[in-house]
């Protein structure tokens, strides 16, 4: 054999284990799932086992009324048989219609139930996963897990899933009951079943890989057109709008091409189970027909194989919508299941050590990190920062100085090395108490949907107006917010859209004040405000500094000034550390930086 023949086996081994163990991960997520119900679940297959069975009695109970009944009344005028017979026939069809609409209701339970555990889950494994995660997995592809797929599951269990078993039943009490019947005119429809297996069979392979490449192109759109509306300020402001209408009409074009493709599928497979029904139908008609002229077979008994005939084929064709439905369903539930899947790299302790009265000393002890294993940041650090002080991270882009500042907040934990909080490795310290002593300040400063107050109220929950109020005053938000219609009422509108990125910077600056951390990391934190309110808030700096260890990134060297202590960062490590003045005094790269930032000022 050739290599490129083993080759190819290798590949086609790899497809066929990796498609058994997502098929394996989404029926564990679907079980799951349904254990909470199951009991529901069993009661309604039940239901749709009575019901299906009272379907099936009336063909039965029509043969048995006009051979039997009706013989009776025009051979003895006895109207009891055909009264009995009758009667039978509404009881099971008042049963049929009672038990399905308890069916109805049932499988909305169940449908509703399982949705609300699965959105619930994915939120908030979502949610807590580490940042690895969501700084690669796209918001979009999030929200395509949360919205669309969600959305096609729910499809499948408002009826897709009880249909199947519905469908299946109905079809094998029909041809029980046909078999019972009469067995020779089951004959053409266990025939049937021959071309019927082969095309359901064509049908299954071929639209496996089509309705996976639909959900793929699906969850494209969403992508693009949530970084679309996210972006939409850096859109207008490069002017991407026409860009951004071709690319997105190229996706659009791709998935309507993949849903032509499974359009296309249904085109065969539905007419083709129609053909086939009506051959079959056409079969026992004629045969039935021509042993009814010989006396050997009941007219009613004909009536009743015909019926059952047509009843075999009506539930295929709901089958094949059900696979619309399952193939759409399996391959959303694979990307469900995948992104449930992912394990946080930042994991709670199992035994956390208390951390009672933190001092806020820091220390990085031959700390090595890297976002992958190709690319390291931090080779190897030492550094000792004493509880209380404020020190200022300078460096170029690239640096590693906000790689150092995410360790701190333990976004990320070190690939070697430990990085301490009075001793203790973070590692070991629980997730609330890291929390409590640790607050991070990014240039981003988002708000939620909500006041002002409630937004800055975030830092501190339960916060008084009072508490509030003298945090905004320290950072130097209060006069701004007076000035807001409502005040500290006021609706910042979503994402804080009514506030400019200025008020928002202070706004969450307050929103960590008032939480009263041990360790306060600001990374670019006053990129967005301006002269004037950077001084306010380098005022408040030094108050609410006094008293706790701050670590301060920033490209403005005026922002440094309230530091005691420089760090200049090169490379992922420190070559230089001192004071603002020693440095500045100096003949090294911080003296560099600060002579070029005052000419820019000149």
């Amino acid at each position: 054999m050739s290599i490129t023949g083993v080759r190819g086996e290798e590949r086609s081994d790899f497809t066929k284990a990796e498609g058994k163990r997502l098929r394996q991960r989404s029926l564990a997520l679907l079980g799951s799932l349904l254990h909470p119900v199951r009991v529901r679940v069993y009661w309604t297959l039940l239901v749709v086992v009575i019901s299906t069975a009272a379907q099936v009695a009336g063909p039965a109970l029509l043969a048995l009324g006009i051979d039997q009944g009706l013989t009776q009344v025009v051979q003895n005028h006895n109207w009891l048989p055909a009264q009995l017979i009758v009667g039978a026939y509404v009881i099971t069809a008042i049963t049929g219609s009672t038990m399905m609409a308890v069916y109805m209701r049932s499988s909305a339970v169940i449908s509703q139930t399982v949705l609300i555990d699965l959105r619930e889950r994915v939120f908030q494994h979502t949610q807590n996963l580490s940042m690895s995660f969501h700084e690669n997995y796209t918001s979009g592809r999030v929200i395509a897990r949360q919205t669309s797929d969600i959305e096609v599951l729910r499809e499948l269990l408002d009826g897709g899933i009880s249909n199947l078993f519905r469908g299946v039943l109905l079809m094998l009490f029909t041809a029980g009951a046909l078999i019972a019947l009469d067995p020779s005119s089951a004959v053409p429809l266990l025939v049937a079943l021959i071309p019927c297996f082969y095309l359901t069979r064509w049908f299954s392979e071929t639209s496996k890989k089509q309705f996976r490449e639909a959900r793929t192109f699906s969850a494209r759109l969403i992508v693009q057109f949530v970084e679309t509306m996210t972006g939409i300020r850096a859109v207008k402001a490069f002017r991407r709008e026409e860009r951004n209408e071709q690319s997105y009409a190229v996706a659009v074009d791709d998935y309507r091409e993949a849903n032509r493709k499974v359009i296309r599928l249904f085109g065969t497979y539905d007419p083709g189970l129609k053909v086939i029904g009506v051959f079959t139908l056409s079969a026992v008609l004629i045969l039935g027909s021509f042993r009814v002229v010989n006396g050997v077979m009941d007219v009613g008994v004909l009536l009743a194989a015909v019926l059952y005939t047509r009843r075999f084929f009506e539930p295929m064709e709901e089958l094949a919508m059900f696979y619309n439905s399952f193939q759409n369903a399996s391959s959303a539930l694979e990307k469900v299941s995948g992104m449930l899947e992912e394990r946080a790299t930042v994991t709670e302790p199992e035994d956390p050590i208390a951390l009672a009265h933190p001092q806020g000393a820091l220390d990085f002890n031959h700390v090595r990190f890297g976002y992958n294993e190709h690319t390291v940041v931090l080779p190897d650090l030492d550094l000792h920062i004493p509880a209380g002080q404020t020190i200022a991270l300078v460096g170029t882009t690239g640096a590693g100085k906000s790689t150092l500042a995410k360790l701190v907040a333990r976004f990320y934990d070190p690939t070697s090395g430990t990085v301490s909080l009075d001793g203790i490795d973070l590692r070991r310290l629980s997730n609330a108490d890291l929390r409590n002593a640790v607050t991070m300040v990014t240039q981003e400063s988002y708000l939620f949907s909500g006041t002002v107050a409630e937004n800055i109220a975030l830092g501190k929950p339960g916060a008084t107006r009072d508490e509030i109020i003298a945090a905004t005053t320290a950072v130097g938000a209060h006069d701004f917010i007076m000035r807001l219609p409502e005040g500290y009422d006021t609706d910042v509108n979503k994402r804080g859209g009514r506030l400019s990125a200025g008020q928002r910077q202070l706004l969450s600056f307050a929103r960590a004040f008032i939480a009263d951390p041990t360790v306060l990391i600001l990374d670019e934190a006053t990129a967005s405000l301006d002269i004037p309110s950077e001084r306010l808030v380098q005022r408040g700096l030094q108050t609410l500094l006094s008293d706790r260890t701050a670590i301060i990134i920033a490209h403005r060297l005026s922002t440094v000034a309230i530091a005691d202590r420089v760090l200049v960062m090169e490379h992922g490590e420190i070559i230089e550390d001192g004071t603002p003045h020693d440095l500045i005094e100096g003949e090294g790269k911080f003296a560099s930086l600060h002579t070029a930032w005052r000419d820019s000022l000149a």
